[in-house]
């Protein structure tokens, strides 16, 4: 899953799925979260801003050979007095197909200070072999 876009830095305003291509079933708005995509020989890592998430409110399940993200972040405390708002609360979705060459069974994920970190462990039969000479 290598980029041929070789840009070194590159803002992508936190855009809203539209209605027409969307979920027009969920209240308030939902977000495509921003993903970086990195491979090694055994795994595929993917790591996804979400701020504002808590575990709890974090669903990751693969469903018909598709890897969803799903999450909902709550309200600002009524409390809290903006003074200047460029953030605006809404829930994540995500989805990415998943070949033959992960191993569903095994991935994991990590949630830690509004990034999470799923590793997608490749399959056996995908990962490289070193073939020893005789």
């Amino acid at each position: 899953m290598a980029t041929t876009d070789k840009r070194e830095l590159e803002v992508t305003e936190k855009k809203p799925i539209e209605a027409s291509g969307g979920e027009p079933t969920r209240q308030g708005i939902t977000y495509t979260p921003q993903v970086d995509i990195v491979e090694d020989p055994n795994a595929i890592t993917v790591y996804a801003d979400l701020p504002g998430v808590k575990r709890d409110d974090l669903v990751i399940d693969v469903r018909e050979g598709v890897l969803w993200l799903t999450a909902t972040v709550g309200a600002h405390p009524d409390h809290w007095q903006p003074v200047h708002r460029e953030y605006q609360e809404g829930g994540y979705e995500r989805r990415f197909s998943l070949g033959d060459r992960i191993d569903t069974e095994k991935i994991s994920a990590k949630l830690e200070n509004g990034v999470l970190a799923l590793v997608l462990p490749k399959a056996e039969a995908q990962k490289p072999r070193k073939i020893s000479i005789a």
